[in-house]
């Protein structure tokens, strides 16, 4: 090789440098891409590792607050059969038994409430399909529509959580032409005693 022919050492030199710059400017692409992927994985492993600390910090409450549900449902047919025996005792001679039995019931109601027990109130409220299970409609003109008119048995919530619904009587209007018959009725009694 001739020295004409050969490449001088100052443009082999710029060629591997500006290759080597491209090369640098690719790696550097390439890690730029890298990391806004690492990045973006991070930040939503992140979101999801945030979003199960509230999911467990809210099933941890939940428990807290009604990690005692299943033994109170099971104590509510005692407090049943207490409230029967108390309904049923007239005999005289057994006061002192039903006195014993009245403080048990109120002693239990007392530490249940503690616990977050509370009795649905019925008789003389509007029905609410969410607290109160209708067994059956009567037909009554004294009283308005949709009035609880009397409790089969007592419901229960726990906290704000319905335990068990009551099973109530529900009042509905009589339909018109069965109220104009009995007033006529009414009407027609009282003109025969006149």
């Amino acid at each position: 090789m001739s020295q004409d022919q050969a490449v001088p050492p100052e443009e082999e030199f710029t060629v591997i440098e500006g290759e080597t710059e491209n090369a640098f400017a690719d790696e550097g692409a390439r890690f730029t891409e890298e990391l806004k992927a690492m990045s973006e994985k991070y930040l939503r492993l992140y979101a999801e590792f945030d979003n199960y600390k509230k999911r467990v910090n809210k099933d941890k409450e939940e428990l807290l607050k009604y990690g005692q549900e299943s033994l109170l449902y099971e104590l509510l047919t005692v407090i049943d059969n207490l409230e029967l025996a108390l309904k049923h005792a007239s005999d005289e001679v057994s006061t002192g038994l039903i006195q014993g039995v009245e403080i048990t019931y109120k002693e239990l109601m007392k530490t249940l409430e503690k616990f977050g027990l509370t009795a649905v109130e019925a008789e003389g409220e509007n029905f609410d399909p969410s607290v109160h299970h209708a067994m059956s409609q009567v037909e009554r003109d004294d009283v308005e529509e949709n009035l609880v008119v009397e409790e089969y048995r007592k419901g229960y919530k726990l906290k704000d959580k319905v335990l068990r619904p009551s099973l109530v009587s529900v009042s509905k209007k009589p339909p018109e032409d069965n109220r104009e018959t009995e007033a006529m009725k009414i009407n027609n009694i009282t003109e025969e005693e006149s």
